[in-house]
């Protein structure tokens, strides 16, 4: 093996723990706060969820992704190789997840949560599109799981 193998598969990783372990906690930190029916908790949580999603869960997505394709390139690995095409396929399924359904209503609660700020009153679509985020969200973090252990054991 190539030190620029090693070095690559390094930042590689080093993307995914930034990503998967940002996904998973910022999970449970917005449904900890949702529990908590407090209007200022959630709405600083809400504000939290959008800004490490875009220095962490973007941030390592980019990592991960550009170390391992340059990888690919690089060492002159094959797609046709089951267990990269279908990780490749996993994550990119997870990121199209977080761009339609994920983002948008994670912005749609922003919004919502600087308004109730101030009122103290959570409406009830608030919780509706919570109930979508946590459903949707599970799925987005359970591919990139699987793609852990896809891209670990690297199954024929």
């Amino acid at each position: 093996m190539s030190n620029t193998y090693l070095w690559l598969k390094t930042i590689h990783i080093l993307g995914v723990v930034l990503f998967l372990g940002n996904i998973i906690i910022t999970g449970w930190w917005k449904v900890m706060a949702d529990y908590t029916k407090n209007a200022q908790v959630i709405a600083f949580a809400q504000r939290q969820v959008i800004l490490t999603d875009y220095i962490f869960t973007a941030g390592g997505a980019a990592i991960l992704l550009l170390a391992g394709m340059a990888n690919v390139g690089i060492h002159h690995m094959s797609f046709s190789a089951k267990w990269l095409s279908q990780g490749l396929g996993m994550f990119v399924l997870s990121g199209v997840i977080w761009v339609v359904v994920l983002i948008p209503t994670q912005k749609k609660q922003a919004k919502m949560a600087r308004e109730f700020s101030q009122t103290n009153v959570i409406p009830d679509t608030y919780w509706k599109l919570s109930t979508r985020w946590n459903i949707y969200g599970a799925i987005a973090v359970l591919l990139p799981l699987i793609n852990l252990y896809w891209m670990t054991f690297k199954p024929a």
